[in-house]
């Protein structure tokens, strides 16, 4: 890299503990880098996200920047999602398409380093993927972005989740708290969210959740005849109304959990040795969510919505 170009440092926070933990690792480890915050505001995020990017910046001592000048029409109070909506023909995103992260996320952040890259500068993208994600590959930039560098400090310094929690711990920020209900950030209506968490949402957040009620579709009433369901194929949101099914949800989950708790059981036995005493530690279940149920971390979920 010549001496005279110019750099600007950019490191995105979703909400998630990793993004969050590598700005407090950046800002202690490299404290000779001038960085610039961001957070892209879908319009829909949880009211302890919002709590805790305030009290990230606080910490910082640095202003994080809200890439959210399109969350709002422009002299209007219509949601950005609901224009988007339109525009791709009343089709909700899923799993299999997920235009939500590319038009809600991704593309406020081309847009706003853009003329940074056209004024020549070369943008250098800091990410929170940690060393024990070898999988994961990040932000992969276009054939216009060819001064913009992607840069993995956890994965390079070998930094793995036990040392997400440490830095976080040992900063006094702690974890996010979501995570006393919900196993990561993201919008209220994601659709990678779990059953139990749907539950969850619904007893602490009752109006976000009417929200994302009113977006599932059925074929006979859809504009563009699409039949779509948050947690599945077969089961609307409504089915929640029913006393009976939470029930049923709540006692899976815990069943689950407890399969899972036997299961790290019997892996620290044989660690220890089969005589050994072993404490039972009661986990915290949606810092395990994904392992519980046999699931990639994030649950599939894009990188850039929760880490």
């Amino acid at each position: 890299m010549s001496k005279n170009k110019k750099v600007k440092h950019v490191l995105g926070l979703s909400g998630g503990k990793d993004s969050a933990a590598l700005a407090i690792y950046m800002a202690r480890e490299y404290p000779e880098i001038d960085i610039d915050y961001f957070f892209t505001d879908t319009g829909y995020e949880l009211p302890e996200v919002y709590n805790f990017i305030e009290r990230l910046e606080s910490l910082l001592g640095k202003e994080v920047l809200r890439l959210n000048h399109n969350v709002r029409l422009i002299n209007s109070d219509e949601p950005v999602f609901k224009r988007l909506l339109k525009e791709h023909n009343n089709f909700l995103p899923s799993g299999r398409q997920r235009w939500c992260t590319i038009r809600m996320k991704l593309e406020p952040f081309e847009r706003w380093i853009k003329p940074f890259l056209d004024d020549g500068y070369e943008v250098i993208s800091y990410v929170g993927i940690r060393a024990d994600e070898p999988w994961r590959d990040g932000y992969v930039p276009n054939e216009s972005q060819k001064n913009l560098t992607i840069k993995m400090p956890f994965a390079e310094d070998g930094i793995k989740k036990s040392g997400v929690f440490s830095i976080l711990d040992s900063a006094g920020i702690g974890l996010p708290k979501y995570y006393e209900w919900r196993s990561r950030s993201g919008c209220t209506f994601c659709f990678f969210q779990r059953k139990i968490e749907w539950v969850r949402l619904m007893e602490r957040y009752p109006k976000a959740f009417e929200e994302a009620k009113a977006f599932e579709k059925q074929a006979e009433s859809s504009e563009n005849g699409e039949t779509f369901y948050w947690m599945g194929p077969n089961e609307p949101l409504t089915t929640l109304e029913d006393p009976a099914r939470i029930a049923q949800i709540k006692e899976n989950h815990e069943k689950a959990l407890q399969r899972f708790e036997k299961k790290k059981l019997r892996e620290r036995k044989r660690k220890l040795g089969m005589h050994a005493m072993v404490d039972e530690e009661k986990l915290i279940d949606t810092l395990s969510m994904d392992e519980i149920y046999d699931d990639i971390e994030g649950g599939g979920a894009c990188i850039t919505c929760y880490k």
